[in-house]
């Protein structure tokens, strides 16, 4: 069955996207033949796009696209000089705010593109004088707010490497990071507030780097006034007192290759991965992403629930910053102290595109919408939403009660490596509930089968054909782990570990990793879809679907539920069976249906299969570094257990 486009632009709407600047720009007719050029020929894209958003090189690049080292290797604007930093800030309207912030308590601040440049300039001179240079690692373990962007772009502009990390974080995480790029200095706040609790993460960062030997230096930027905090003479410094050190003017010359980046992800075996990212790409990905998906442009504010260690973070402040927009923080609880916590900051900051994920609506939703009717919402424009697959229930829930079918949901699916998104609805195509309109502009994307044959109509591997401007530069120190995990399961393509479909009308549907596989008799089923028919049911607000070994199917379905009131019964979990059965098919009636607390998720929101399952069968779940609630692990592991006892 097709599923019917619910949101479709008005030809007014059309008219002002970015994205129809864009085609005007390229002398194309539509999306669709635009689209396809610029797969075609990603260098004339890449040249389109770096004219679009004023990108200068000094000097200018030789070659717009090297691959002699393969495909893998890509490199771009070779020989071209480029810091990004200059980009980011020149041109603007200096009065215009560059950086709206709102804390969890209610606390407001506004730096102006004037004064973001001052506090980047003051903030390069303090870290040269702290022998910090072009090349070193510094890590970034801040809360979203202004001076963590002043950071960000310091660091940039003095030829140096961020390294950012989420707050949530304990010492061995970061220990383990700064360990891995040999860090020489760590940004932190002195504390920060969460569900109105105060966070000690200072002490926290003390403990990590009492085993990093490089770490000269922790800048301690104040978050919550008057707590107490632990300084190290001679180590420590206050922001205020890096700040006064001076104003410098000197941008380092760094290359359009020079490292800037280096974000890392958690896999569920071996150490994290530090994805390596240039200047010239994954800011100018960012950007572009932000400008034809969300349809962002000079003085609009964008705003996104996020923390600087998950790529949403980079990707608001490059983006928002190179496209002369006005960038809305938010650092707390989204759902605190009320459920219209997020609404109320939407309408103060006057936001036109609000970005969110799946979970948080599932938050949301339990509450009723109107919490949400509490606020007009009258300077919305879009919903954003990224980190995982939508299911339909909470879909609607947004779109409808929330949105009143007049604010679209942008649905946007990447990753860290990608610099961005691979899939994003957009301002000229219609929507579909959970899908994608499109892939990304210059994105070479398909699904195909094991044989790394192109598939319609059925479940596959997402894969990327061509290389791309934001594509990671590797990993950091570990270059065949990179070669293993994207490339070399259809050599010379990028294979990105998700399952994804497209439907008759063109539409393409994320269904999870495909390192989360589900076949059970020869039948493959993304986990999505499993959770979406259990979500379905009045009683039950979360679902994770996992893969379990089965000795006359080979696989079953073990699903993992969370109600939305109650306790669970036999009754109960035998009814989800069936409802599974009744809508996907005999074969795929799960074998169990296990009533839990919560399940296993980031701390920026992204369900962890993997772990459910690596819990549920008594495997190592290797790093957990990033989850939320680890706790719910042993939870899993022990409803097994008892099982089994009975």
């Amino acid at each position: 069955m097709t599923i019917p486009i619910a949101w479709q632009p008005d030809s007014d709407a059309q008219a002002r996207a970015r994205l129809t600047e864009f085609l005007r720009q390229c002398g194309e007719a539509d999306f669709d033949s635009l689209y396809k050029r610029s797969v075609a020929d990603v260098e004339w894209f890449t040249e389109q796009l770096l004219r679009f958003l004023a990108i200068k090189f000094d000097p200018p690049y030789e070659k717009l696209l090297d691959t002699s080292a393969g495909v893998e290797w890509a490199r771009w604007c070779v020989g071209g000089g480029l810091n990004i930093s200059t980009a980011c800030l020149a041109g603007k309207d200096l009065a215009q705010t560059a950086v709206a912030w709102e804390g969890e308590e209610g606390t407001t601040r506004a730096w102006s593109y004037r004064a973001l440049k001052v506090m980047v300039q003051k903030c390069s001179a303090g870290l040269r004088d702290l022998g910090i240079g072009k090349g070193d690692a510094v890590g970034v373990h801040l809360p979203m707010m202004p001076e963590t962007v002043a950071v960000m772009l310091a660091l940039a502009r003095i030829g140096a490497i961020a390294v950012p990390l989420f707050t949530g974080y304990g010492p061995v995480a970061i220990a383990e990071r700064m360990q891995d790029v040999g860090a020489k200095l760590i940004f932190t706040a002195n504390a920060f507030p969460r569900r109105g609790r105060v966070i000690g993460s200072k002490v926290t960062v003390d403990e990590a780097i009492a085993r990093c030997e490089a770490i000269r230096h922790v800048v301690v930027v104040t978050r919550v006034e008057g707590h107490a905090t632990p300084m190290t003479e001679g180590r420590d410094v206050t922001w205020e007192a890096l700040c006064e050190r001076g104003t410098d003017q000197h941008v380092e010359p760094t290359g359009a290759e020079d490292p800037l980046l280096i974000v890392y992800t958690s896999g569920t075996t071996g150490r994290p991965k530090g994805i390596v990212h240039a200047h010239c790409g994954f800011p100018i990905k960012s950007a572009a992403d932000m400008a034809f998906g969300f349809n962002v442009g000079w003085r609009t504010r964008i705003g996104w629930v996020t923390d600087i260690g998950w790529m949403m973070g980079p990707w608001l402040i490059y983006g928002s910053l190179l496209l002369g927009g006005t960038m809305a923080l938010f650092d707390g609880a989204p759902d605190h102290p009320h459920p219209a916590r997020i609404w109320a900051f939407a309408d103060r900051q006057n936001v036109s595109v609000l970005g969110l994920s799946p979970t948080l609506i599932r938050a949301l939703e339990v509450h009723g919408e109107e919490w949400s009717h509490l606020h007009s919402l009258g300077s919305l424009n879009c919903f954003g939403s990224t980190g995982e697959p939508w299911n339909p229930d909470p879909w609607w829930w947004l779109f409808d009660k929330v949105g009143k079918r007049k604010i679209p949901i942008i649905n946007y699916s990447g990753g860290t490596e990608i610099a961005g998104g691979i899939l994003c609805d957009n301002p000229v195509l219609g929507t579909k509930p959970c899908g994608f309109a499109a892939p990304c502009l210059g994105m070479a994307a398909d699904v195909v089968n094991e044989q790394g044959e192109s598939v319609r109509g059925e479940v596959g591997e997402l894969v990327i054909r061509k290389p791309w401007l934001g594509m990671a530069r590797g990993f950091h120190g570990d270059p065949e782990r990179y070669l293993d995990t994207y490339w070399r399961t259809f050599p010379g393509v990028w294979r990105h570990g998700d399952f994804a479909r497209i439907d008759a009308d063109g539409y393409w549907f994320i269904e999870g990793r495909s390192d989360d596989t589900i076949k059970v008799a020869g039948k493959r089923v993304g986990p999505a879809e499993v959770e979406s028919v259990l979500v379905g049911h009045p009683q039950v607000r979360e679902a994770a679907a996992v893969a379990v070994p089965d000795a006359l199917k080979g696989s079953a379905i073990a699903a993992f539920v969370v109600l939305r009131e109650g306790e669970g019964s036999d009754a109960l979990c035998e009814e989800l069976k069936d409802r599974v059965a009744v809508e996907l098919g005999k074969p795929l009636r799960p074998a169990e249906v296990v009533v839990v607390r919560g399940i296993p998720k980031t701390r920026n929101g992204k369900l962890m299969r993997r772990l459910v399952r690596a819990a549920w069968l008594g495997e190592a779940a290797g790093d957990v570094t990033a989850l939320e609630d680890a706790r719910l692990l042993d939870e899993i592991a022990a409803a097994r257990g008892n099982m089994k006892k009975s």
